[in-house]
C-alpha cells in the first residue's frame, strides 16, 4: 500500500476532505470529536449499534445476544465491536448490534422500547436514512425527508428523556454513484436527508460519523463498485472503512 493511500485509511473519519455540497460536520456537531474513546465508553459500558441492512449485515435475528459475532452479521458493526472488545478487554464492555434490514426511521421507533430502552446503553449509534429515500423512490413508502427529521428528532427526544446521560453517534446515511442502484439523479433529493441527519446530530451534541466523505474519498483509490456493488450495501472493504471512520469518529 502505497504512503497516500495507507494515510487516506488512517484518516478517513476526522480527516477526509468533505465532498461537494456535503459538510463534513456541522459547527455544533464537531464537539465529540474532541473527546478520546476511552473517555467515551465507561467501564461496564453498554454500546448499542442501531440502523437498517448495513447495520443488519446478516446477523442471526434468533438470538440477538452481546459480544457475540453471529449476532453481529459481517458489516461494520462487527468490526467495530471487535475492536473495542479487544482494546478494552478490562472494561467488561457489553455491545449489541440491532440493525434490520429495510428499516427506516418511523420502524426504529416502532421496536425502541426492546430494540434500545430496555437495554439501557450508555453509547447509541444510529445509521439510518437511505431506506427513507430509497424506499419512496421506489414507491414502497410515502415518505419525505421532512419526515424523517421530525421521526428522527421525536426519536431521539424519547431516548433522552429515558436515558438523559446517554451518549450519541449519529451516523451520516451515504450513496455512491456509477453503480448496480445508483446513478446521479440521486444525489440532490437525497442530500436533504443527510443534511437532516447532521442537524439533529448537531441539537443533539452526538458525535458525527463522516461516512459520506469517507466513501467519496475511497473513489479516489478504487471504483465505487469496489466499496459497494450497489451504491448503498458495502463491501469487505467498504465494512472496514466504516468501521474505521466510525473508530476515528469517536477518538480511538
Amino acid at each position: 500500500m502505497n504512503t497516500s493511500r495507507r494515510n487516506f485509511f488512517r484518516t478517513a473519519g476526522a480527516g477526509a476532505v468533505a465532498a461537494a455540497g456535503m459538510p463534513l460536520f456541522m459547527p455544533s456537531c464537531s464537539s465529540g470529536q474532541k473527546k478520546k474513546i476511552a473517555d467515551f465508553i465507561p467501564q461496564g459500558g453498554v454500546v448499542l449499534f442501531q440502523g437498517d441492512s448495513i447495520t443488519d449485515a446478516g446477523r442471526n435475528k434468533m438470538k440477538e445476544l452481546p459480544n457475540n459475532s453471529s449476532s453481529f452479521g459481517g458489516g461494520y458493526a462487527f468490526l467495530a465491536a471487535s475492536w473495542l472488545l479487544n482494546e478494552f478487554a478490562s472494561r467488561e464492555l457489553t455491545i449489541y448490534n440491532r440493525g434490520i434490514s429495510g428499516n427506516k426511521v418511523y420502524q426504529l421507533d416502532g421496536r425502541w422500547d426492546k430494540d434500545c430502552l430496555l437495554l439501557k446503553p450508555d453509547v447509541l449509534s444510529i445509521l439510518i436514512g437511505v431506506n427513507d429515500y430509497w424506499h419512496l423512490r421506489s414507491g414502497k413508502y410515502d415518505g419525505s425527508a421532512e419526515i424523517y427529521e421530525n421521526d428522527y428528532r421525536a426519536l431521539l427526544e424519547r431516548t433522552r428523556k429515558e436515558h438523559p446521560d446517554i451518549k450519541l453517534v449519529i451516523c451520516e446515511p451515504f450513496i455512491l454513484t456509477e453503480t448496480k442502484h445508483v446513478d446521479e439523479s440521486w444525489l440532490e433529493p437525497f442530500r436533504p436527508y443527510q443534511e437532516a441527519a447532521s442537524r439533529i446530530c448537531g441539537e443533539f451534541d452526538a458525535t458525527w460519523v463522516p461516512f459520506q466523505t469517507a466513501f467519496t474519498e475511497a473513489t479516489g483509490f478504487a471504483h465505487p463498485t469496489y466499496w459497494t456493488h450497489d451504491g448503498v450495501h458495502p463491501s469487505m472493504a467498504g465494512a472496514q472503512l466504516m468501521a474505521s471512520t466510525w473508530l476515528e469518529s469517536l477518538g480511538a
